[in-house]
């Protein structure tokens, strides 16, 4: 499945699971100090991811050399907002916050991803790896 994915796009975006999968076992597994900064680093890593893939819709829009749409730019901010939201909240809440804002993500790049904007291998790793993320959160969060 992941053997079709370019080496650099597939080593890189399994090296973003590893911040995701470390804060969930420090969370698990870690002391009540070491449980706390996890989750509050995991729900800070999960805000920097959730607007990385925003920024990708407005790496498409500029990419397309046409004005770009409202909408494409719209949804590109949207996930930072959310991110941010989640940083504002108690842990558990941020986190069941970001687990919905991936997902969201997720299926607004698979709707997008019909479009010819992006090499067809793109939708593979996304959904590995949201889906490899959204597990971490729901170990962090349940896992205590």
């Amino acid at each position: 499945m992941l053997a079709s994915i370019p080496l650099p796009a597939r080593l890189l975006g399994l090296a973003g699971l590893v911040p995701f999968w470390a804060c969930a076992a420090a969370v698990v597994f870690g002391d009540d100090a070491w449980a706390s900064s996890a989750l509050f680093a995991q729900v800070a890593y999960g805000a920097l991811i959730l607007t990385f893939l925003g920024g990708v819709h407005w790496g498409i829009a500029l990419r397309a050399g046409s004005t770009p749409s409202w909408g494409r730019l719209g949804w590109g901010v949207t996930p930072s907002l959310v991110g941010w939201g989640a940083l504002l909240m108690p842990p558990a809440q941020g986190l069941g916050l970001l687990a919905a804002g991936l997902a969201i993500a997720l299926a607004v790049d698979l709707e997008t991803l019909k479009e010819p904007t992006a090499p067809g291998w793109y939708a593979r790793l996304r959904r590995f790896l949201t889906t490899g993320a959204l597990a971490s959160l729901l170990v962090a969060l349940f896992g205590r």
